[in-house]
């Protein structure tokens, strides 16, 4: 007869264990100690065996009666239900093992060694933002391309189509690394190569008119806010190097007897020593910034932590307390100004190329470059500093002497 809720909720306790028998090889297993377990006893090859289902009352009648159903059908597909478990239990923690997350962190750390401290941060701020809260707890093989298309869908959606181009990117990497590990069969994230939006560049915002650079020059000498954050806007239009170098620029790199900065391939976008020699009005931001911040790693410490650099918004937050919008200026946009002003001047562009760290040519003919060409770098820089005081309205500096000249 088979068993009811109530028969099972009331089955007494002897001084020996017991069955009640439900029907088809299930029955309730009633132990001395007071537990109830709810067991399956089939015949596989031949033999006689017992599959474990679970504990009354955390498994009801109900429950140990679908379990029992799904176990003899996967004896009468000759699979072991009990074998069958093991496996689900091991498949279970590679998963739990293997999410998105798991697998992005282990493909992250092997990788970061190969970036610029700029691009570690881009990567994973993406990843913590726009991709682990949506895919992170997801086992990595069992991703597919409609699902990552949601997490790119919502990027699209807010008209940020760089970083949903971007993410796609990140995300076909941890698929190819999963592939290389077993762990993935193939990279859903291709799929997706083309079916974004593609954004229109957009040229950053930036001053390049003589008459426009003299007042931002002016308003800079007078910024009110951290002496730190002037020292940065000031050091960024002398050099006009990317803002992630300038940020995270160290005093070690400083040579004060050459007088250049020279910053390790592992900060620069294009992975080779860069050098930035330093005119005679750099060389006196650093010297009063020296003494706020020289004791410490950073040229430009967080405002909160001297151990980090200075945040990625305090030089453009400094731009907007200034005056100028998103659409004026930029911290990017010294870079611009540069470029701009000194092709103007009549400089010969691959010069100004090589100042600005861009990719020139192959890899030989870069290092020839570097290499013979400090020494015009090294003038065109001085004179860079000195038609920035023209502008702003200042005596021109000697840079021999380091002094005022009329």
């Amino acid at each position: 007869m088979a068993l009811t809720d109530t028969a099972v909720r009331k089955a007494k306790v002897g001084s020996k264990q017991y069955r009640l028998t439900d029907g088809q090889g299930l029955y309730l297993l009633v132990t001395s100690n007071g537990k109830k377990h709810w067991r399956l006893d089939y015949i596989l090859h031949g033999k006689r065996k017992t599959f474990a289902i679970g504990q009354y009352p955390a498994i009801t009648l109900a429950e140990a009666r679908n379990k029992r159903d799904e176990a003899r059908r996967l004896v009468a597909d000759g699979v072991d239900p009990v074998q069958q478990r093991r496996q689900d239990k091991i498949s279970a923690a590679a998963a739990a093992d293997n999410t998105f997350a798991k697998v992005s962190e282990r493909w992250f750390e092997k990788m970061r060694s190969n970036w610029s401290d700029g691009h570690i941060e881009s990567i994973r701020q993406r990843l913590n933002n726009h991709i682990l809260p949506y895919i992170g707890f997801s086992p990595v093989g069992s991703l597919n391309a409609l699902t990552l298309h949601s997490v790119l869908t919502r990027l699209e959606n807010a008209g940020k189509l760089e970083s949903a181009k971007r993410v796609r990117i990140i995300m076909s990497q941890v698929f190819r690394y999963a592939i290389a590990a077993g762990l993935a069969e193939r990279d859903p994230a291709a799929d997706l190569k083309g079916v974004l939006r593609v954004s229109k560049p957009k040229p950053m915002a930036a001053i390049v008119s003589p008459e426009e650079i003299g007042a931002l020059l002016r308003a800079i000498d007078g910024y009110q806010g951290e002496y730190s954050t002037k020292a940065a806007l000031r050091f960024s239009v002398l050099t006009f190097a990317r803002p992630g170098e300038i940020r995270r620029a160290e005093w070690r790199e400083i040579n004060w007897i050459a007088r250049e900065w020279r910053i390790p391939a592992d900060k620069m976008k294009m992975r080779r020593d860069h050098v930035v020699p330093l005119s005679v009005q750099a060389l006196q931001v650093l010297r009063g910034l020296h003494k706020l911040t020289g004791q410490g790693k950073y040229l430009f410490p967080s405002l909160r932590s001297a151990s980090r650099p200075m945040s990625e918004n305090t030089v453009l937050a400094a731009l907007r307390r200034l005056g100028y919008s998103k659409d004026e200026m930029t911290a990017h946009g010294f870079r611009a100004m540069a470029s701009s002003l000194l092709h103007e001047e009549g400089y010969d562009p691959m010069l100004i190329e090589l100042q600005l760290a861009h990719r020139v040519g192959n890899a030989v003919a870069a290092a020839y470059n570097r290499a013979e060409r400090i020494e015009e770098r090294t003038g065109m820089m001085q004179e860079w500093s000195n038609l920035l005081d023209r502008l702003q309205g200042k005596n021109v500096v000697d840079s021999k002497q380091g002094e005022k000249a009329g």
